[in-house]
């Protein structure tokens, strides 16, 4: 079994033991072009409840930046799949300071220009895909780290920052 705590998952497990902080889980990308979906796959498997809410806006964020300030999170995380020029499946939570030279894929904006908009702390959960030409399924690897993201937000508050095992 993996532990949650491994290097890659640390600093998003720190994020989300931030008592009394509410989160908003944004999922962005293209179902259309395999794994630039992940974020859209992550955020419509987040259970909302306590702090922890998510909303799902597929390749079109900039039509909801009134939504998202209007729900004015304390923090803002948004789930996007992210050319890192590393291995398929690795993941990265980045401040606005670490996205200068990263290549998003399915925006008429990019997420730094974006982030501008928003009242609140914003950070990037990025996902290295393999696949991102036309097709409907995401890769193995992806799905497999997607799926540990999903089970780790949505058992965070349940088990209130106790080391879970996947």
């Amino acid at each position: 079994m993996l532990n949650i705590c491994t290097e890659m998952f640390d600093e998003l497990h720190k994020l989300l033991l931030l008592n009394g902080k509410t989160k908003l889980f944004v999922g962005i990308g293209n179902l259309l072009k395999r794994d630039d979906g992940v974020g859209v796959y992550i955020s419509k498997r987040i259970k909302t409840r306590g702090t922890i809410s998510s909303l799902c806006v597929e390749a079109s964020i900039e039509n909801y930046i009134g939504k998202i300030n209007s729900l004015n999170p304390d923090i803002l995380i948004l789930i996007d799949c992210v050319d890192m020029k590393t291995v398929a499946g690795t993941i990265r939570l980045m401040s606005l300071n670490q996205i200068n030279d990263l290549t998003f894929n399915t925006h008429n904006i990019s997420l730094r220009r974006l982030t501008e908009f928003f009242n609140m702390q914003v950070y990037i959960l990025g996902i290295q895909p393999e696949k991102i030409e036309f097709g409907e399924n995401i890769s193995y690897l992806v799905k497999d780290v997607a799926n540990k993201i999903i089970k780790l937000i949505n058992k965070q508050e349940v088990h209130h920052g106790c080391r879970i095992s996947l």
